[in-house]
């Protein structure tokens, strides 16, 4: 249990003197980073720009990755509603049950009063 006791304490001697150190390098590492930006021209705007810029190209990347993994995929079909809530839901009768008609039937009430006339 000493060992324990004794751990906690080197733990939090050694997280104080962590942060004593981050804070007296902060303001260092800052000043080093102002003059590089200085020295090379770099604006704040420049940094953004990379970071969207950077972004962009990632997703244009996965875009056409997807494109290409789902070329040979079928066209979904769209599938008129069998089912039409009180707030005007449907629901194809395909898939999981949504969650307002899976209210409705915790009620008590029936599927088929909510069915769509087709005709």
């Amino acid at each position: 249990m000493n060992d324990l006791i004794e751990i906690q304490n080197q733990i939090e001697k050694l997280q104080k003197q962590a942060i004593e150190i981050r804070s007296r390098e902060f303001a260092k590492t800052v000043q080093e980073i102002r003059t590089k930006m200085s020295a090379f021209g770099i604006t704040l705007k420049d940094l953004q720009f990379k970071k969207v810029r950077d972004k962009a190209i990632k997703n244009s990347e996965t875009r056409v990755r997807t494109k290409k993994i789902n070329a040979g995929a079928k066209k979904p079909t769209i599938v008129a509603p069998k089912y039409r809530g009180p707030n005007d839901e449907t629901w194809s009768g395909r898939g999981l049950t949504p969650r307002w008609l899976a209210t409705l039937l915790a009620q008590g009430r029936k599927k088929e009063e909510f069915a769509v006339n087709i005709e």
